[in-house]
């Protein structure tokens, strides 16, 4: 464990804190939040970090207690697995997930932890992870499909300190980026981190200077006590006592041929707390996609469910944790054992949200939300140039693809969206000035999210033609299993990837590929799934259907799926409209389904080929 050395040795003093101090407090964390991610998109070199913003960062009080965040990584569990001392200018880094109790899920994740001190104290911490694009092992992107242990993902670094009082450990980073293939990208990011993280000690700092060490800290302590009362009262608001409420849903593939994974998730109140358990999911994976996830994490993301959904204008913090039981077994998908590996955790982590939409909208089926685009599907492509003035140089992309966000009790879900709300795309013409390739076609395709009241997302088709011979390589879910409906909503379409050869073959690709060779002219269309319905889909307006089809997210045939009938004209016709809706209402079970997941898994696996043109996955076994 951690041994903090701190000169100012006087316990802190608990003080009122009037309202107007606790909000100003409450909005500067907020501000310095979002200053670090400034700092880091303006300083990093990778697309994946300065274009589409895959890092995560976190102020924490002096015990490690998260304040404001995006992810919600544990500093207690990080601090509780770090061996050694930690003084005023150290900064510490580890991307091992196994060494840091989870506070980071796979290797690519660079975890940088920084301690806040003000007059010889640690007043707080600051945090912040960022996916590498690159980190090393057999794969270019260090995220091979088949790997079955850590040790093919790249370098793993344990904690250590990365400046020591101030001091950089120049030696230590130079092996470590010996181990990368875009080292200046890896340094650019790295150093990115450290400043947002010093950003954020400055504003803290700044603040206990303005309020007082012992008022600042009394502030704190009254947002985790705001929000321990507020879940405290939704808990008995929302969950009847001693009722058990479950979910389940699936990963399709490993990687390696074995699925579907199978994932529950149940919850029980007893008293004032919730025992959120894990138990009954599928052991861990052969190949990659296990997500070794932090119980802290698991009650964050309960807590985003719950909190906002109530008030969206509370800064959600770790006040509520103590009322949130987390049970995970051992050698599960969730938790597997060292040294299992993890690379494709990115599956597990947004089939998490399915998890607790499915779960926690029982209680309301009016607050339910759909399964949609509960993943980060990535896409990299990586070779050596050529011919022109870049010739014999390296060339590496990695990114992050968008689908259909479910459709939701407020509305429909937007069409080619994040899973994650400070995502953006890579502009094309960035990706066609850096790479050597050409964006043919970025598009929603059409019928692609489930009908409903509230029409699913639409997933998109991003065409990429290739202009140099290299490899591409692939991750992504879906492509077997269904995004459920709820409601009476009807689930989204699965995901799909294929490439037209330039000798005018064409090869089905699995979710999950790497080192899959490429020559200019090839072309890939990569198609992700759409989001399910929400709500009867005879009941949505048949007049927004009909300028659906004429904006292109709907086809005239699709129109049927929701009782609508067009003219030649493209106008609605009302006569046969009404019929139509007559006909598929008849025979249809009352109420709708709560769900509807599609076809059973077994006749879904009989299917597969069929469908897919893809073997079905062998049942998982037991490592």
């Amino acid at each position: 464990m951690a041994q903090l050395i701190e000169t100012a040795t006087t316990p802190m003093r608990s003080v009122d804190v009037d309202m107007v101090t606790l909000d100003l407090v409450e909005n500067a964390l907020r501000n310095a939040r979002y200053e670090m991610d400034e700092v880091l998109f303006r300083t990093a070199l990778s697309p994946g970090i300065r274009e589409q913003h895959d890092e995560f960062p976190l102020i924490a009080n002096h015990e490690g207690k998260m304040m404001v965040g995006q992810f919600g990584l544990s500093i207690p569990d990080f601090l509780e697995n770090f061996d050694g001392t930690i003084e005023e200018g150290d900064v510490l880094l580890t991307s091992d997930p196994y060494s840091c109790g989870a506070a980071i899920s796979h290797a690519n994740d660079w975890l940088v932890v920084l301690p806040i001190f003000f007059e010889g104290r640690i007043v707080g911490w600051a945090s912040m992870f960022g996916h590498m694009s690159d980190v090393g092992g057999k794969t270019p992107a260090s995220m091979p499909t088949d790997a079955r242990t850590i040790f093919e993902e790249g370098v793993v670094i344990p904690p250590f300190k990365l400046y020591k009082k101030g001091v950089l450990d120049e030696d230590a980073l130079r092996i470590i980026l010996n181990q990368v293939r875009k080292p200046d990208w890896n340094r650019a990011d790295l150093n990115g981190i450290v400043a947002a993280c010093r950003t954020a000690a400055k504003r803290i700092q700044e603040l206990c200077a303005r309020f007082g060490v012992d008022t600042y800290n009394s502030a704190l302590d009254a947002l985790l006590d705001r929000n321990y009362r507020a879940m405290k009262a939704l808990l008995a608001m929302v969950f009847e006592e001693g009722r058990t409420l479950e979910f389940t849903d699936y990963i399709c593939d490993d990687g390696i041929g074995y699925g579907p994974y199978e994932l529950k998730l149940s919850l029980t109140r007893t008293g004032d707390k919730v025992l959120l358990d894990f138990t009954g999911s599928s052991p861990q994976a052969q190949g990659p996609i296990n997500y070794f996830i932090n119980e802290n994490l698991v009650r964050m993301f309960f807590g985003i469910y719950m909190i906002t959904v109530a008030d969206p204008q509370i800064l959600w913090n770790d006040g509520f944790y103590p009322l949130v039981d987390v049970e995970i077994p051992d050698d599960s998908f969730w938790k597997p054992a060292y040294p299992a590996a993890l690379n494709a955790r990115n599956h597990g982590i947004g089939r998490v949200f399915d998890l607790f939409g499915g779960l926690l909208g029982q209680t309301n089926p009016d607050l339910l939300n759909a399964a949609g685009f509960s993943s980060s599907p990535h896409f990299m492509y990586s070779g050596t140039y050529g011919e022109g003035d870049r010739k014999g140089e390296w060339f590496q992309l990695y990114s992050i693809g968008f689908g259909g966000i479910p459709g939701r009790p407020i509305g429909d879900g937007p069409d080619g969206h994040s899973l994650w709300p400070s995502f953006v795309n890579i502009p094309c013409e960035y990706l066609e000035s850096y790479y050597p390739l050409r964006i043919e076609r970025w598009e929603t395709v059409a019928d692609t999210g489930g009908a409903g009241v509230h029409r699913g997302g639409n997933g998109v088709d991003v065409a990429y033609r290739f202009l140099e011979a290299g490899t591409i390589a692939i991750h992504d879910d879906r492509w077997l299993t269904y995004p459920w409906g709820v409601n009476g909503g009807e689930p989204g379409a699965r995901g799909r990837k294929w490439l037209e050869r330039a000798d005018g073959t064409t090869e089905v690709l699995g979710s999950k590929v790497h080192d899959v060779q490429v020559l200019p002219g090839d072309l890939l269309h990569f198609v992700t799934w759409g989001g399910g319905g929400w709500g009867d889909p005879l009941a949505r307006d048949p007049q927004l259907v009909a300028l659906e089809v004429r904006r292109g997210l709907v086809t005239a045939e699709g129109a049927r799926r929701y009782g609508v009938a067009l003219a030649d004209d493209g106008s609605v016709d009302d006569a046969a409209t009404s019929s139509l809706r007559d006909e598929l209402g008849a025979g249809r079970p009352d109420p709708l389904p709560t769900f509807d997941r599609g076809p059973d898994l077994a006749t879904i696996l009989e299917r597969c080929l069929e469908e897919t043109g893809l073997p079905a996955p062998k049942a998982p076994i037991p490592r």
